[in-house]
């Protein structure tokens, strides 16, 4: 039976008092439950595994080392998420500092118009269809296509189904920011996804590559 959102936290502020009381042992119990968050996250920036399972590692000593600092003015999952973004962020940089430039440059377009390539309706993929190797695989291709503002949202919100004051909290971005950018992000996966969906997919025929975008 799974916990209320009110048991979690009183269970995690059980754990966390537990761990800054000399009970190591307990950090697991306390993280485990985000571990595969905290790799999306990682992942949806740096965009490599082996980089993502190094952020991650880095993210977890840094929240350890510093778990007595947390305040519980957000959730502590939101504050765990936070940090991996900052180290997927700091590690990108890093590496490519070029590409670290592009992405602060499209960040900073937010108002900016956009204009998706058609005003057909977004119908969501059968649930059956995402079961299916392929078309996940096409889905996952096509939000790696995206730019990095709109990839994190998008992974935030529609993967992760964090809150919109949680997506804006980890991406450091007002509330109006995230909706803008997911907005965004959704039209565009679906720009890129919309050849298989309005054709083979729907029909379930097999997915051609030569119909991709």
């Amino acid at each position: 039976m799974s916990m209320t959102q009110s048991q979690l936290r009183t269970n995690e502020a059980a754990l966390i008092k537990s761990v800054c009381g000399g009970e190591r042992e307990a950090f697991y119990e306390l993280v485990r439950p985000y571990e595969r968050m905290i790799y999306a996250t990682a992942i949806s920036v740096v965009k490599n595994p082996a980089d993502a399972e190094e952020v991650c590692q880095e993210a977890v000593l840094k929240a350890f080392s510093n778990l007595s600092s947390f305040r519980a003015e957000s959730k502590f999952s939101t504050w765990l998420v936070q940090i991996a973004y900052n180290e997927a962020r700091m590690k990108l940089r890093k590496a490519r500092p070029h590409l670290y430039e592009s992405i602060d440059d499209q960040q900073q377009n937010d108002e900016g118009d956009f204009w998706p390539k058609d005003y057909a309706d977004w119908r969501p993929i059968p649930s059956e269809l995402l079961e299916q190797n392929e078309i996940r695989q096409a889905v996952q291709d096509a939000i790696n296509s995206l730019s990095p503002s709109y990839r994190e949202v998008l992974v935030l919100r529609d993967v992760q189904h964090l809150s919109i004051k949680e997506t804006s909290t980890i991406l450091g971005i007002s509330e109006p920011n995230v909706k803008t950018r997911l907005h965004r992000a959704r039209l565009l996966l679906r720009d890129g996804l919309a050849p298989g969906i309005d054709g083979c997919w729907i029909k379930g025929q097999p997915y051609r590559k030569a119909r991709a975008w």
